[in-house]
């Protein structure tokens, strides 16, 4: 059963750097920083947003509108950590 939580654990830390890998790209490709006409890039860019907007969009259907700021990974990632720490600090002892 631990293996199944270890499992779990590396799941959410995967996913917490890709919400952050997202986040710091689409900030990158905001200001003009990367070039989008690299395909290498735009590759990477479609990737990372294929990967995490099925898990911004319902976020940000709640969200309010807050201009050009999105919030959504912040929520993501606050989510992540308490799903984080239910599994370690609940469920994971409570199997022991």
């Amino acid at each position: 059963m631990l293996a199944i939580i270890a499992t779990l654990n590396f799941i959410i830390n995967i996913i917490w750097f890709l919400v952050i890998a997202s986040a710091i790209f689409s900030w990158l490709y905001a200001f003009n920083v990367v070039n989008t006409n690299n395909q290498a890039i735009a590759a990477i860019g479609r990737g990372l947003y294929n990967l995490t907007e099925p898990v911004y969009r319902p976020i940000r259907r709640f969200l309010p509108d807050m201009g050009g700021v999105d919030l959504s990974p912040l929520v993501v990632l606050v989510i992540l950590y308490f799903l984080q720490m239910l599994l370690n600090t609940t469920i994971a002892p409570a199997l022991l």
